[in-house]
C-alpha cells in the first residue's frame, strides 16, 4: 500500500511546516513502513541551521521517523478503530538508542524505515532508521501511545 501526502494528512494532524513525510512507499500492517521526505533548501529550518553550511537537524529526522511510526500504528488498527482516527492522536513517549551517523543536506531524499518491535494495547515500540541513498544516517528506538484527543 502506498500513501501520498493528502492521504498522510488524513491520518496525522501535522501540517506544514511540521509534516515531515512526503510519501509512504510501502506499509505492512503491524510490521513495517517505508516512507520518505525530500529535503529542500527552501525549508525554514535552514535559515538558522546553519547559514552557509545547511544541515537538516537530527531532531527533525527523529520526528520524521516518529511520524512514520504514527502512520504505521494507525494503519495497523482495526477498520472500526481507523474510522475513529479523527478522534485519536499519537503521543511520542520516548527516544532510546539514538545515533546520528551522517549529516543530511538539502537535496537529499531521506528514507524512513520503521519496524514494530512491540505492540501492547495502545503502546507501540518501533525501531526507526533513516537512510540517504541506502546509507544509514540515523537510528533510534521510539515509543508512542495512541490516545483520545
Amino acid at each position: 500500500m502506498t500513501l501520498d501526502v493528502t492521504q498522510i494528512q488524513e491520518i496525522l494532524p501535522h501540517r506544514y511546516p511540521f509534516l515531515l513525510i512526503d510519501r509512504v512507499l510501502e506499509i505492512k500492517s503491524g510490521e513495517f513502513i517505508d516512507a520518505y521526505k525530500n529535503v529542500s533548501i527552501s525549508e525554514n529550518v535552514f535559515q538558522g541551521h546553519f547559514p552557509g553550511h545547511p544541515i537538516y537537524p537530527g531532531v527533525m529526522i527523529v520526528e520524521g521517523m516518529a511520524q512514520a511510526g504514527g502512520v504505521l500504528a494507525f494503519k495497523s488498527l482495526s477498520e472500526e478503530e481507523q474510522a475513529d482516527a479523527q478522534n485519536k492522536v499519537v503521543y511520542f513517549m520516548s527516544i532510546d538508542k539514538c545515533k546520528f551517523r551522517a549529516p543530511v543536506k538539502p537535496g537529499d531524499k531521506l528514507e524512513y524505515k520503521v519496524n514494530v518491535i512491540k505492540h501492547r494495547g495502545n503502546i507501540w515500540i518501533f525501531k526507526g532508521e533513516a537512510y540517504i541513498d541506502g546509507k544509514l544516517t540515523t537510528e533510534a528506538e521510539l515509543k508512542a501511545m495512541i490516545v483520545d484527543k
